[in-house]
């Protein structure tokens, strides 16, 4: 496993000259995903390559080329989640197996593609970075960027946020069995909330369970609800949830992780690869999908271009219309 860093310092920018406007903004989820990845693409050159021949994870063999080559064959499924908002990105400049890092600041090193959206801080504001297509994400690629982190919000509405993310977390000892049942259970809760939601599995340890929410409420707000939520669920069944990021207390249970959900919170986009053996992806699923998955890694980097190419339709098809409103916590 890689040795994960902090962001690399970069220096705070007042408002940067935003650069050449890029054609084919992203579509709500749902579109047909080969002409809405063409027309994101505006047509413009393609993003440069260097050293495709890099190996990106070791064990599978997996090159820079290639995973070029996967961003560009997902396109269509990845950009409607990624596309105009705020990013993290994790680089990985020698491979997963050497020292990688979270970066969110814009540089103007990743080119034209890569733009960036000046957004306040605790001490001040700096340049957060996004991307809009296809040759944004080739940018950030060719960077050396392995996972997208969108944050939950548009960049254009960035105190907006738009959905709430529960990431089930559990101990090691968990059955697989036993977390499809949580997200399942998480899902019925929401659902008596009147809250609609849809299922991903993270290409790491756990299952996130998803339910966009109309723009309207504050991060404030989104945090107080899923706090309330995940600590009423621990409540409920307190032998197998926890609320608290505790390590101790997380012991033969399932840490339901609502911290994500804050300003400056991010979590990874569905089709992300993930910095991990194997090259693992983070694979959004139908509710019926999910019943007969086996773990949270199901999908690495061959079958998820395998089922990208074969899909008909939008597995979250439905999430990006939706304008449910966010309970009150």
């Amino acid at each position: 496993m890689s040795q994960i860093r902090p962001e690399r310092p970069a220096a705070q920018r007042g408002r940067a000259s935003r650069g050449a406007a890029q054609t084919g903004a992203a579509k709500p989820a749902g579109a047909k995903p080969a002409a809405a990845a063409a027309k994101r693409s505006g047509g413009s050159a393609p993003a440069r390559l260097t050293h495709p021949e890099r190996v990106v994870y070791p064990g599978a063999g997996i090159r820079k080329g290639e995973v070029a080559d996967y961003y560009r064959a997902v396109a269509g499924w990845l950009l409607p989640e990624l596309s105009e908002r705020p990013l993290s990105l994790l680089r990985c400049p020698d491979g997963i197996e050497a020292a990688c890092f979270f970066q969110k600041h814009h540089n103007d090193g990743f080119g034209p593609a890569v733009h960036p959206v000046e957004l306040a801080e605790a001490d001040g504001r700096a340049d957060y970075l996004y991307v809009r297509d296809l040759e944004g994400v080739l940018a950030l690629v060719q960077m050396n960027a392995i996972e997208f982190h969108p944050w939950g919000a548009h960049r254009k509405t960035p105190d907006r946020p738009d959905r709430v993310v529960f990431d089930l977390d559990p101990d090691p000892g968990i059955a697989w069995s036993e977390l499809k049942r949580a997200a399942r259970e998480v899902r019925a809760r929401l659902a008596e909330l009147g809250l609609d939601s849809w299922v991903r599995l993270s290409g790491g340890k756990g299952v996130h369970v998803v339910a966009p929410i109309r723009p309207g409420p504050d991060w404030s707000a989104v945090k107080d609800f899923c706090e309330a939520f995940a600590a009423a669920m621990a409540a409920q069944s307190p032998q197998r949830y926890v609320a608290t990021a505790s390590k101790a207390a997380r012991k033969d249970r399932i840490f339901i992780d609502w911290l994500r959900n804050a300003r400056g919170a991010t979590s990874v986009a569905g089709w992300s690869l993930r910095a991990r053996a194997g090259a693992p992806v983070a694979m959004p699923m139908r509710w019926d999908e999910f019943s007969r998955s086996r773990s949270s890694t199901d999908f690495d980097l061959g079958k998820a271009m395998r089922r990208a190419a074969r899909l008909g339709s939008d597995p979250w098809e439905g999430f990006a219309e939706s304008r449910q409103r966010l309970p009150a916590a």
